[in-house]
């Protein structure tokens, strides 16, 4: 009784949507491929709760629902109070005819697309009703809504027809942005939707790709550190790589076979420290994940990390805490992903100084971007190389050939934080 009231009420809030104002964005598009400018943002509101937030989606990627039950996941949410995400990278994408432009925050760790979490939907005459709520629940938050198709620009001229995506009557924890672009592997829709709970959702590069719109069906990724709150320093490209972005060769290795990182963008990997090779995490697998901001480590390999770098726990920030002599003695993280080896810097190993007043911190501290998942390795799911990683390289998504690529970029030896 209570899952129909609530789908009457649902449907009804169908009607109430809300005409925000539109704006031009910029792109480069070249050979049947589009490439957009992307903002990382640091939201001080979240800031706080960093590793708190990490955790609690790494929780819901390892444990989330199979169905969709047609009912607001606001009750059935973990324990961690709902909180803005902290970090993101956003993306400006219209929506309709004519388009009304959303932010959304890009996330590999899943794969549905949906506005109206800040700037209220537009309703054209493109938007069409599919008959289905849709609800996914993350770390951070959740959203329930109506799923309808619609036109979804991601550039003049580059439209995508019949797109579906949610329209959120019901959602926490985004308040920063508008929604969401899921960019992951489709089978992360399957089960979102009410009551068409065996359908799954073609994502945007899914569509574009078999719309003719991109030649490749595949996402290239740059990302880039920053001592900004908010700034546009990344690029995502649909269809294609862009070869400027990196510096030396790409390498793939096949999307992981170990359950549940196989849902994932997920690889396997072992991570060692320093000059004597000291295994901090044998060979396992886990996931790339540009919605998780740190570099999390299952709980036993986060232990041997802190016993290596002598961090100790900051009360205020949740992160491992350096003294300078520690940080003058701090060695690389070296990342062996199929047959190349990934250097990831002392450098790159710490939160930027200059926003450690944004997350609660001291100025002059040094704290470490490397966590605790949460969890003990052996579950399949055991580590999150997140976007304070994925910055330091270049990465790339290819859907078609079920892979996930790598290379050096300029920022990979940067000290700029």
């Amino acid at each position: 009784m209570l899952a129909g009231l609530r789908l009457a009420s649902a449907l009804l809030c169908a009607l109430a949507f809300g005409i925000p104002r539109a704006s031009d964005a910029l792109v480069v598009r070249e050979n049947s491929r589009i490439t957009l400018p992307i903002a990382r943002r640091l939201n001080v509101t979240g800031a706080a709760n960093l590793v708190k937030l990490d955790q609690a989606r790494a929780k819901a990627l390892k444990t989330r629902p199979k169905a969709s039950t047609g009912v607001s996941p606001r009750a059935t949410l973990f324990d961690t109070p709902v909180t803005n995400e902290a970090v993101d990278y956003v993306a400006t994408v219209g929506v309709g005819n004519p388009p009304t432009e959303y932010s959304l925050l890009i996330d590999t760790g899943s794969s549905n697309t949906w506005v109206g979490a800040g700037k209220a939907f537009v309703q054209t005459s493109t938007t069409k009703p599919t008959g289905n709520l849709v609800e996914v629940t993350y770390g951070s938050g959740f959203v329930f809504g109506e799923q309808v198709t619609d036109q979804v620009t991601l550039a003049p001229g580059f439209v995508i027809e019949n797109q579906s995506l949610g329209v959120a009557f019901d959602d926490e924890g985004f308040d920063s942005v508008d929604g969401i672009i899921g960019i992951g592997p489709v089978d992360l829709t399957c089960g979102t939707l009410f009551p068409a709970i065996t359908d799954c959702v073609p994502t945007v590069t899914d569509n574009a790709f078999s719309q003719g719109l991109i030649s490749a069906h595949e996402i290239g990724i740059a990302f880039a550190p920053t001592q900004s709150l908010e700034i546009t320093n990344g690029e995502l490209t649909f269809g294609g790589i862009d070869e400027t972005k990196f510096t030396g060769p790409l390498s793939f290795v096949p999307i992981t076979s170990t359950s549940p990182a196989n849902e994932f963008v997920g690889i396997d990997q072992t991570v060692t420290y320093g000059s004597a090779d000291t295994v901090v995490l044998p060979a396992t697998s886990g996931i790339t994940d540009t919605g998780t901001t740190l570099l999390l480590l299952a709980s036993d390999a986060f232990a041997v990390y802190q016993n290596l770098t002598g961090g100790v726990p900051d009360n205020d920030t949740g992160l491992l805490r350096l003294t300078q002599a520690q940080f003058a003695n701090l060695e690389s993280l070296f990342f062996h992903i199929g047959d190349t080896t990934f250097e990831f810097t002392p450098n790159a190993q710490i939160w930027p100084r200059a926003l450690n007043t944004a997350i609660g911190g001291q100025p002059d501290s040094i704290y470490l971007i490397v966590n605790d998942l949460g969890s003990l390795s052996g579950e399949g799911l055991d580590f999150i190389d997140g976007m304070t990683f994925l910055e330091r390289f270049y990465y790339v998504f290819d859907i078609a050939n079920s892979r996930v690529g790598f290379a050096t970029t300029q920022f990979t030896d940067a000290t700029s934080n």
